[in-house]
């Protein structure tokens, strides 16, 4: 029998999403529960996701139609961290973005403009607007002396119909047809994981991370020192696990394990 002592002892939680508490709009075993339980403990918590589609009262409002209430400031994205870096880097700056209405919104939301012409960067998220026309401005952007972004890592995603291509996936070409490595804010990005713990207010010593993937999540919390969860819902199965040099602290079905009865 597991120990989930440790686990329930935590005092804050960064959730991962897709794959931990949804796939898609399937909702997965035990979410519910799990957000019952950190408010009822008085948990901070905080959903860290590497979709840079949603924005966090689209997220929120996605969890309240599959029937979880979940405040705006419960979600932080690797869309905000983006943005919050390029801020850092160039205040007032442009960009030409390859990505969904949350990604846009977070640029302006720091000052940024959108520039198809001779953008300070190229950034690229998820999203359906990806086409060979985008590819192509792209690529001529950055070969012209655009910087280029990717909002995380992540070449692929849990969904409900299987594993479709994600953010690191699909600057691939980019990065292959300018000879440019991209740079990912997302995790497992450290800049990611402090903007993480600064909204929860906690120090990682009090804090576990819960993910289902071993390239981003898990190593993610490895990195920054934090206690590493890993749920078996998602990407990674048991049987991926000796391809990792690192292991998770735990290893779970998923996250209706935690919860006490």
């Amino acid at each position: 029998m597991k120990d989930l002592t440790q686990i329930r002892a935590k005092r804050a939680f960064i959730i991962d999403m897709d794959g931990v508490i949804y796939h898609g709009n399937q909702l997965l075993k035990g979410a519910g529960e799990l957000v019952e339980w950190l408010d009822r403990n008085n948990k901070a918590y905080l959903f860290l996701t590497n979709s840079s589609e949603r924005s966090p009262v689209e997220l929120a409002q996605k969890l309240s139609r599959l029937g979880i209430t979940v405040d705006p400031e419960h979600f932080y994205t690797s869309a905000l961290a983006t943005a919050s870096f390029l801020a850092s880097q160039r205040p007032g700056g442009s960009a030409y973005v390859i990505g969904e209405p949350g990604l846009i919104q977070a640029l302006y939301d720091v000052g940024f403009t959108m520039n198809n012409v001779n953008p300070d960067y190229v950034v690229v998220g998820e999203g359906r607007g990806y086409s060979m026309d985008s590819l192509e401005r792209a690529v001529k952007l950055v070969m012209g002396g655009a910087r280029l972004i990717g909002t995380n890592p992540d070449l692929s995603g849990p969904a409900e119909q299987g594993i479709v291509p994600a953010c690191g996936a699909l600057v691939a070409p980019i990065e292959l047809a300018t000879k440019t490595k991209a740079y990912f804010v997302g995790k497992p990005n450290p800049l990611i994981m402090r903007h993480g713990l600064y909204q929860l207010n906690a120090r990682r010593e009090e804090t576990a991370i819960i993910g289902d993937r071993m390239d981003t999540d898990i190593v993610a919390g490895v990195e920054s020192e934090i206690e590493t969860i890993l749920v078996l819902s998602g990407i990674t199965s048991l049987a991926d696990l000796p391809q990792f040099p690192y292991h998770p602290k735990h290893i779970l079905e998923g996250v209706f394990e935690i919860p006490e009865a």
